[in-house]
Order: C-alpha cells, then sequence, then structure tokens
C-alpha cells in the first residue's frame, strides 16, 4: 500500500507521488542542449527524487555519473588534494555500487590518484583522466552533483568550477574538444550565494 512520504527520496512503487514528466521534460532539453545548470530548492521539494528520475530517463542516451557530496565530508574540503581524493573515491563507489558505467582502467586511474599523497595530487590530473575518458566513451557524459551545499566556504569548490567552466568553454570554441555533456549542480543554496561566503583561508568565514 502507498503512503505519503516526507523524510526523503520517494519512490513511485511506494509513495503517492506528484506528476513530474512535465519538469523531467523540461530538465531534459537542457541536458540534451548541453547545458550546465543548478537545480536549488528547499527541503522536501522533490530534488533528489527528481534526479533519480532524471538519471533514470538518461541512462539510454548518456553515461550518467550522479554523486553525492555528502559522501565525503567536511575534511575532504581541506586542500586540493584531499578533494581530487574524495572525488576519486565517490567515483569509485559509485561504479561498485551504483553501476556507473566507468571503464576499469579509468576506475584505475582514479584509484591510483586517491592512493598517492595528498599533496602531491593536483585538480588537473582529475580532469586529464575524465578528458582521456570523454575521447574513448562511447556516449556523451552527464555530470550530476547532489548537496553541493556540502562544499560551502572552500576554495577548492571554485577551484572545482573553475576546471569545469575552463572545459565548457573550451568545447563551445571547438566543437571537437570532448567535456561534460552537461553539469547539473543540485542543493538547498544557490551556487550563486555558495560563492560569495568562500573567503581566503586567512580571512574569516
Amino acid at each position: 500500500m502507498k503512503c505519503f512520504n516526507t523524510t526523503g527520496l520517494c519512490i513511485p512503487a511506494k509513495h503517492y507521488m506528484v506528476d513530474i514528466s512535465d519538469r523531467l521534460a523540461e530538465i531534459r532539453k537542457l541536458v540534451d542542449g548541453g547545458k550546465y545548470f543548478v537545480i536549488n530548492r528547499g527541503r522536501q521539494y522533490g530534488k533528489t527524487t527528481t534526479i533519480r528520475a532524471l538519471c533514470e530517463s538518461l541512462y539510454s542516451d548518456y553515461i550518467v555519473l550522479s554523486l553525492d557530496f555528502q559522501a565525503i565530508g567536511d575534511a575532504v574540503f581541506k586542500t586540493e588534494g584531499t578533494f581530487v581524493q574524495g572525488m576519486c573515491r565517490i567515483l569509485c563507489d559509485a561504479a561498485e555500487f551504483f553501476d556507473a558505467p566507468i571503464p576499469d582502467n579509468y576506475q584505475k586511474e582514479f584509484e591510483a590518484l586517491n592512493e598517492k599523497s595528498e599533496e602531491s595530487v593536483k585538480m588537473d590530473e582529475l580532469f586529464r583522466v575524465f578528458m582521456r575518458w570523454f575521447r574513448e566513451a562511447q556516449k556523451p557524459v552527464v555530470l550530476i552533483v547532489d548537496e553541493v551545499d556540502s562544499a560551502t566556504n572552500n576554495q577548492v569548490f571554485l577551484d572545482l568550477l573553475a576546471q569545469l567552466r575552463l572545459l565548457y568553454l573550451k568545447r563551445e570554441g571547438n566543437p571537437k574538444v570532448k567535456t561534460f555533456q552537461s553539469v547539473i549542480l543540485a542543493g538547498v543554496t544557490d551556487v550563486k550565494h555558495l560563492k560569495s561566503k568562500i573567503r581566503p583561508e586567512e580571512a574569516a568565514k
């Protein structure tokens, strides 16, 4: 028997739900158009439910990397190296536990970055692995990151946005450049507001 759910992810077989097909169709247009965008709403507005339904609708045409920053914790945002290694861990977890179609050789490259000393790991190394994968991938890759609010007050989050923006601009200037088809950042707080809260390490946060 179905019931109302107000505590987390809604599952159609278990819970009463509103019809979100129109919303998914609008989001799908953005993904197909190669857009990078944000989804921000308060708690219990259906973000995570929408993301799950979106992933299911995209699987036939795209490789979908659906990540959650809640899985890596505050300490990961301490330095560039710890953040890159945290990203590598949740990418490997996505491949192992959620069947994200990351080829074995690139999963091993993510694992190798995680095993290096954190002082030696740089953001561009992570993106170089992505770029090599994109050139071989049979389908375009869509990146979805839920709970980006976890990155509040962390400079490395701006570094991540800068890398994503750089590849987006390169692709727009040269269609032969392979990068993410679409990037979706989801959270309670708008990314513009998150960026305004980030200060240099020596400043008050």
